[in-house]
């Protein structure tokens, strides 16, 4: 497609570097503290008590958001040849292909692996817990000091509150990854929960029961409530990089939009996003500051840029998602691209592409239809040895953004029959998708007939089954609880709020939660015979197994039943398929 920016491919023992480093990892001290007894010390223990793991690029390869580029697909433009073709691609990981198929990753512990999402977010419950005892002892010695009726000072405060925060957020992560989605309160104690470690301990990994999914989201939300009462910016000199007050807010409506307190989603976006629509564009994305980007680098200063108020909370990894997806086998591209933004809509007419994700870089090119990337998740390298050319990889993680709350409001909103908010929600997340720099509303003004969202084309668009991302009715969702109903009319304005969701998410790893939560069906296709590989709303696999040396220690597995590889062609959800683009060929 010559309309998308392309990005140069270097050899493979090169790495992608930004021009700077983040202030995040840079600022970062090594924690080699044996003993912490002041104040001072646990607010820095607190700088890295973040989850240096990423779990995006597990997550959408688990999603309906990557395809196999070695099986059967059209090119991912409608204006191109309409020929079919496959490759012999190599996965970037070898976990990557077990991933794809839905097994147990066995292969690597490698970044952007199962092994190494458990073991990082482990070490930063660890370390969240280490703070919070640090805090219990330096709080009774103050008592014992008559410094306050608690102990607890406003430094004090703050830190327990973002320990807490941390706390929770690790093991939210962990159960969406590693366990069944939350169904209720009542079904979920059916399901495999993920451990709730408060003790910083050396073994956390393999002396605790995993519990059920209801545990699991029942400690989450102790620890949330009580982190959202002490929670403060006092100590925080980078704000963006840390659980301040509006990222926290914006969590806990995350994690009632899991638990279905749909009331409590509204209540906790609003204290971000206020209730005034006339004011909301202020707090949302601006889409005019990436005229002057050219590489893959500019663009993600952009996205992740610290300044932009839409970003609540950025989180540094060590993730390799930009190699993993850009020119390898399990890439986004074909079906999966025009699904996400290569459709024809009414709210960017007679033109494919979605003009958002042109203008912001969310989609480079390799120069070969081996699928696409984005600028978004464009990598930082920190250089330990710049001779040597060796490092560390940084990807920046926007963990908590104002236009994703936003449609999480929206769905909440939806859920209440509150349809005339959530249109007024999802109209100003498209506002803010067009709000390109002068030249830029002209041209894709002119070339795209850009337009704003309306019950009409709710009506007109959303209602249509045959359309991307929607549905003819929401039905399954009651296979996740009985009191999960969507009713007929509410029909266009999830499959609204989906076409947008899958948007706003691609690359961050959401989409495979999305899928969960409400109950989806889809299918991989794998392999030159196009295998297909479906999951049902109560497939075991919807939960990916844990590390395969905390099974081998005793760790109850995700999955009562594993596939390997050995028998993967004889599961009984995968069957050849090799009529899909028969007909186009």
């Amino acid at each position: 497609m010559k309309t998308f920016k392309y990005i140069a491919m270097m050899a493979a023992t090169a790495a992608f570097a930004l021009t700077s480093c983040s202030e995040s990892f840079l600022d970062k001290l090594p924690d080699e503290r044996t003993e912490i007894d002041n104040e001072d010390q646990v607010a820095k223990l607190l700088i890295t008590s973040y989850p240096t793991g990423g779990y995006a690029w597990i997550c959408e390869l688990s999603s309906d958001n990557v395809m196999d580029n070695n099986a059967p697909h059209l090119p991912a433009s409608p204006n191109a040849e309409q020929s079919v073709t496959h490759y012999n691609l190599s996965p970037y990981d070898r976990t990557d292909d077990e991933l794809f198929r839905f097994e147990p990753a066995k292969s690597s512990t490698n970044q952007d692996t199962p092994a190494f999402l458990w073991e990082t977010y482990y070490a930063a419950i660890q370390q969240a817990s280490m703070a919070l005892q640090a805090i219990d002892e330096i709080a009774a010695s103050n008592r014992a000091n008559g410094v306050g009726e608690d102990g607890m000072t406003e430094s004090l405060r703050a830190s327990k509150g973002e320990a807490l925060l941390i706390r929770a957020y690790c093991h939210f992560i962990l159960v969406n990854v590693f366990s069944q989605a939350y169904k209720n309160e009542s079904a979920s104690r059916n399901d495999i929960g993920v451990p709730y470690v408060t003790e910083p301990e050396d073994k956390v990994l393999y002396n605790y029961s995993r519990g059920t999914v209801t545990d699991t989201y029942n400690m989450i939300e102790r620890d949330l409530k009580e982190g959202l009462d002490y929670v403060s910016d006092r100590n925080y000199k980078m704000l963006k990089w840390r659980f301040n007050t509006n990222a926290a807010y914006a969590f806990a409506a995350r994690f009632y939009l899991y638990k279905r307190d749909w009331q409590k989603v509204i209540e906790y976006a609003d204290l971000v996003l206020g209730d005034d629509m006339n004011a909301i564009q202020s707090k949302l994305m601006k889409y005019d500051k990436f005229d002057e980007c050219t590489y893959s680098s500019d663009y993600a200063k952009e996205w992740q840029n610290p300044e932009n108020f839409n970003n609540l909370m950025l989180i540094d990894t060590h993730s390799l998602e930009f190699r993993h997806a850009l020119g390898n086998r399990f890439a986004q591209n074909s079906d999966v691209v025009r699904d996400i933004f290569y459709h024809n809509c009414p709210l960017w007419r007679s033109w494919v592409v979605n003009p958002t994700a042109y203008v912001s870089g969310m989609t480079f090119w390799t120069g070969q239809d081996y699928g696409y990337c984005s600028g978004k998740i464009a990598e930082e390298f920190e250089y330990t040895d710049k001779i040597a050319g060796i490092g560390y990889v940084h990807t920046i993680k926007r963990e908590f953004t104002t236009n994703e709350l936003l449609l999480e409001r929206a769905e909440a909103k939806i859920m209440t029959g509150d349809y005339s908010g959530a249109l007024e929600d999802m109209a100003a997340y498209l506002e803010s998708n067009q709000s390109f720099s002068e030249s830029n509303k002209v041209f894709w003004g002119r070339n795209n007939g850009m337009a704003p969202l309306t019950e009409e084309v709710l009506n007109s668009y959303f209602s249509k089954s045959s359309n991307p991302n929607c549905f003819a009715d929401w039905n399954f969702t009651t296979n996740m609880s009985p009191d999960y109903v969507i009713p007929a009319e509410a029909v266009k304005y999830m499959n609204c709020l989906n076409d947008f969701r899958r948007f706003e998410t691609a690359w961050d790893g959401l989409r495979f939660f999305d899928l969960k939560r409400w109950g989806v069906e889809y299918t991989h296709f794998y392999g030159a015979q196009m295998t297909e590989i479906t999951l049902a709303w109560n497939d075991p696999r919807r939960a990916i197994e844990v590390p395969q040396d905390a099974i081998a220690a005793g760790m109850q597995p995700s999955q009562p039943t594993t596939t390997t590889s050995d028998d993967a062609s004889k599961h009984a959800t995968m069957q050849p398929r090799a009529d899909k683009y028969i007909y186009l060929k």
